[in-house]
């Protein structure tokens, strides 16, 4: 595997599903060049999905014309309760990457427990897909998760995948256990989404920009995943070839990683304690219910660590995207926001400060939290967001 992967999620047209005449020339000219500059850098492992809209269809239509003998080609598909819709989608998939032969295939959103029921039980999705593999058209077969830790864990310790595909990267490292579940099982890993789910590093916040001096923050989140000994490759999500560069730049810079990283790691952790101090960054998990457990099913613990970003780093346009996605129903992003906190009497969902307080019997920041919760509102509140891709 290459170090940096090139990602599928940003460079289709449409996240659609589109006839292949609605293609653009336009579009096609631009995947094409990301596709030269990906393969000119070395960067041999191209990964999609079924649902990222029209990516699979536009690839499909350039990976003949543009031959890669070290080629990984992956795409992922969402578990399915009945195993023909799976097989349907899968057989889908190949129809429009117009290829023989996958080399890997990810069950692509074990976030729940009944997803993982639906890979394992018998008859299942994995059974479909191990038929695929001896069959000669599938290599090798792993998951993608936003699912909880313990669910993770589940399904690298099932010995059913070779490879998992993970959110794990600086702002967020909940997940380093499952890493190492993975290496114990002798497993892939390889971090998704690192620049948009890792803080929107596209475009970064000003003091984020200061604090990561003399790197941009792309180039300093690439070193920290790169540097891990349990990571092996990271998704690069291209829009354009030029959004390649700062990623090439952090595999340059792997050599003095032990040298840039330590400085820029305090300095981050420097402005969260002045804004936020030692005792709330020790202390503000404890004793905070499951959003599941929360009145209004609000996320607390997704919440306050948008809070501790917004606060420290100043990582406005990712907290507010992040809280945006709270409150659809949805398993990628389970919980909801605090619109509904002290909403009028009588509204639908309303909760009041009282039952806010009373689940929060248990935190040493009951006090403080429902305060936290008015400005989240007021500052990230308002509107809702649609899911981008995994």
């Amino acid at each position: 595997m290459p170090l940096l992967s090139l990602g599928g999620m940003r460079f289709q047209q449409s996240w659609s599903d589109l006839p292949a005449e609605e293609i653009t020339v336009e579009s096609q000219v631009n995947l094409e060049s990301i596709l030269k500059a990906a393969i000119g850098a070395g960067m041999h492992h191209i990964e999609t999905a079924r649902f990222y809209g029209s990516s699979e269809l536009q690839l499909g239509k350039l990976l003949a014309t543009h031959p890669d003998p070290k080629r990984i080609l992956q795409t992922k598909i969402a578990p399915y309760a009945n195993s023909k819709e799976f097989e349907s989608m899968l057989e889908r998939s190949f129809e429009l990457l117009q290829v023989q032969r996958l080399d890997l295939l990810t069950l692509h959103g074990i976030n729940l427990p009944e997803h993982l029921e639906q890979c394992l039980r018998p008859g299942g999705c994995l059974e479909i897909v191990k038929r695929w593999q001896s069959d000669g058209c599938i290599g090798h077969v792993g998951f993608s998760t936003h699912g909880p830790l313990a669910l993770i864990e589940a399904a690298i310790n099932s010995g059913s995948f070779d490879y998992v595909n993970i959110h794990w990267y600086y702002i967020r490292q909940d997940n380093s256990p499952a890493l190492s579940a993975a290496i114990d099982q002798d497993m892939g890993v390889f971090i998704i989404s690192p620049t948009d789910k890792g803080g929107h590093l596209h475009s970064p916040s000003e003091r984020l920009k200061q604090l990561c001096e003399p790197l941009h923050p792309i180039v300093f989140n690439d070193l920290f995943c790169l540097s891990d000994p349990r990571v092996h490759t990271i998704s690069v999500g291209a829009a354009t070839a030029a959004d390649l560069d700062l990623h090439l730049q952090a595999v340059g810079l792997l050599p003095k990683a032990e040298e840039l990283l330590p400085l820029i790691s305090a300095r981050l952790q420097a402005a969260l304690q002045q804004k936020l101090g030692d005792a709330w960054l020790n202390s503000w998990q404890q004793g905070l219910p499951p959003w599941q457990a929360t009145p209004g099913e609000i996320n607390l613990p997704i919440l306050l660590w948008l809070h501790n970003l917004l606060e420290g780093w100043d990582l406005q346009s990712y907290a507010k995207a992040r809280y945006g996605l709270l409150g659809q129903a949805n398993h990628w992003f389970p919980g909801c926001n605090a619109d509904f906190f002290e909403a009028p009497a009588g509204s639908e969902g309303a909760v009041s400060e009282a039952e806010l307080l009373a689940a929060l019997a248990e935190s040493p920041w009951r006090a403080e939290i429902p305060a936290i919760l008015r400005h989240l509102k007021q500052a990230l509140g308002g509107s809702v967001l649609q899911r981008l891709g995994s």
